[in-house]
């Protein structure tokens, strides 16, 4: 397969912004798409102010962080995805979702397109199936924040090709990136067993066994992590932590992956994390510094 020249994202949130952010700072032209405008502005804003980040920390030139922006293009049509060499999605963590947008992309990409899923636990063969190239899709699973996170986990489906792989690692090690590769099962490797632990915090919470302050406490300092899992999943998002341990539940059909009622109650009371000013924790009157962690 040819050197990729274009890539196309498909949503701009933070990680959407943050895989675009990746491609133009090294150099490909980059189409980001979302159907909301405004998300665009946003993201595009986002973009700037971290490449403006980079530079003044000496981690970028100046002059590349203009080319990169020059770089950057956004669209609501998904029609200007038609020249990508890969298109990376990274939009809701939505099997349904998921495939529908697959399916359209199948009839807007190239043949030789690759079709890739940000996805942090959804089946990779499934996503393929809705497509006429499942050789062509495969998982590329950046961490969270992408400029800053230095692991893709790439993950390869039922029938994904060795070219496809070898040119999405190619891609992935482009970005300055290492990889590992987990084959297709629920959660594949990080998100199977980092949700397990923070699911397992929240039933330590829920049991009444130690306060929030003293779980992340002691996970931080007794086992050197940047964060607590309960700061984790708010970083993350309590509705993603969640999405995330049913498809381990329904993957994997082990009980031990079952939610914990406490995230379940969190989640149905809007307390979704930092996005939304209170998980956990409350960010509204008391604002807390938090570490860029791996997402899933």
């Amino acid at each position: 397969m040819a050197e990729m020249k274009t890539v196309g994202v498909v949503g701009s949130g933070q990680m959407g912004s943050g895989i675009a952010q990746l491609a133009a700072v090294h150099g490909l032209d980059v189409w980001l798409l979302d159907t909301d405008p405004d998300a665009l502005i946003r993201a595009t804003k986002s973009i700037s102010t971290s490449i403006n980040r980079f530079v003044s920390k000496g981690l970028l030139s100046q002059a590349m962080g203009i080319h990169a922006m020059k770089h950057l293009r956004c669209t609501t049509n998904l029609e200007e995805l038609h020249s990508a060499d890969i298109i990376i999605e990274a939009i809701v963590e939505t099997e349904d979702v998921k495939k529908t947008l697959f399916l359209k992309l199948d009839k807007i990409a190239k043949d030789s397109a690759i079709l890739a899923s940000n996805t942090s636990s959804i089946s990779i063969t499934r996503l393929a199936s809705a497509t006429s190239r499942p050789s062509q899709v495969i998982g590329m699973h950046f961490m969270n924040p992408p400029p800053i996170m230095k692991l893709v986990e790439i993950i390869r489906g039922a029938d994904t090709s060795d070219e496809t792989f070898y040119a999405t690692k190619a891609l992935a090690e482009r970005f300055g990136k290492t990889v590992v590769c987990s084959q297709d099962y629920s959660g594949f490797i990080i998100n199977r067993i980092l949700m397990t632990m923070i699911n397992e915090a929240f039933f330590t919470l829920y049991t009444g066994v130690a306060t929030k302050e003293d779980i992340d406490t002691g996970m931080r300092l007794g086992t050197n992590h940047p964060m607590g899992p309960l700061e984790l999943a708010d970083f993350i998002g309590l509705d993603v932590c969640l999405s995330i341990m049913r498809v381990l539940h329904a993957g994997l059909g082990d009980s031990k992956y079952s939610p914990c009622p406490l995230l379940l109650q969190y989640v149905d009371a809007g307390r979704l994390g930092r996005k939304h000013g209170i998980g956990v924790y409350d960010y509204r009157t008391a604002p807390q510094t938090v570490k860029p962690s791996p997402k899933l």
